[in-house]
């Protein structure tokens, strides 16, 4: 039995899908199905029944996971440990924030990073999802709403607002009564934005979907509609119209957060501290011209 067998069976045990755990190991499908069986048949134990709609474990199978979660913890809290101990200003760090914020306010600043620690390799993703720093998906993350966990270290960041806009030749030709609106995808429905959007649209039509922020900016710069959209935007687009006058905005909560054992580590100390001052220099465009909260936005 090996440690990397042990690896995929667990990712596959939580997700119970090969194509879900090979995204979350950046492997093929193949791979995940290989480590598997190989682990199967170390054991002599069949860990999974492979049915059409997913891998799903057997009785020993979650006998088995119950008992690798902890080790699984234990593996990823020693690597952290060890992580933070290191003293060199270099290697790979591994940053997560929401996908809007990462592309389109993040990317533009990292030269600052770059001119002042080359030895750092810096890979940013973009995602809604919450990474688990714990399994160390990420060494550090920018949160919206505040995070839970013992072992995290939390630093409040400015609230993070998100606006109304719209193009002046739109709102010229449109009466607010026949407003329609941009917003995002099913996917996102149950976040903060989209329902109040939905609360605010009252009736009013949302004509386009989306879940590429850029997009979503670009239909409301062409005159589709009304849209709900970070206030950071508008740094990107100053043709457009922040209807902040009269109309709340909605505030979040925006953590950054990284393991205590992480923390020690000069690299992801200095992307932190980066991350500080790229952020609280331009917190009026995070925070947007007003703030309110974000349970009552009407």
């Amino acid at each position: 039995m090996n440690w990397d067998d042990l690896r995929f069976f667990a990712e596959l045990a939580r997700t119970g899908s090969l194509s879900a755990a090979a995204r979350a190991m950046k492997v093929d499908h193949s791979t995940v199905a290989r480590h598997v069986d190989s682990l199967e048949h170390s054991l002599g134990v069949r860990l999974f029944d492979r049915l059409p709609r997913g891998w799903k474990l057997t009785h020993d199978g979650t006998a088995m996971a119950e008992r690798v979660r902890p080790l699984e913890e234990e593996i990823y809290g020693l690597s952290s440990f060890a992580r933070g101990r290191s003293d060199a200003i270099g290697g790979t760090v591994r940053l997560s924030a929401p996908p809007g914020f990462a592309s389109l306010f993040l990317m533009p600043r990292m030269g600052l990073l770059r001119e002042r620690h080359p030895g750092i390799e810096l890979e940013v993703v973009g995602e809604a999802r919450i990474a688990n720093l714990t399994r160390r998906e990420a060494d550090i993350a920018l949160r919206l709403g505040r995070p839970e966990g013992a072992s995290m270290v939390m630093r409040r960041m400015p609230d993070f607002a998100y606006a109304l806009f719209a193009h002046p030749d739109y709102l010229g030709r449109v009466a607010p009564a026949e407003w329609s609106f941009v917003g995002h995808d099913e996917s996102l429905a149950h976040a903060g934005p989209q329902q109040w959007l939905r609360r605010y649209a009252a009736g009013r039509p949302i004509a386009l979907r989306g879940n590429d922020v850029a997009g979503l900016l670009g239909a409301v710069r062409a005159g589709v509609g009304v849209g709900v959209l970070s206030a950071h935007l508008l740094e990107l687009a100053p043709d457009l119209v922040c209807l902040a006058e009269g109309d709340p905005l909605l505030a979040r909560d925006f953590w950054l957060v990284v393991q205590s054992d992480v923390r020690r580590s000069p690299a992801v100390r200095a992307v932190m501290d980066m991350l500080v001052e790229i952020i609280e220099r331009d917190r009026r465009l995070i925070e947007g011209p007003v703030r309110n909260s974000p349970d009552d936005p009407e």
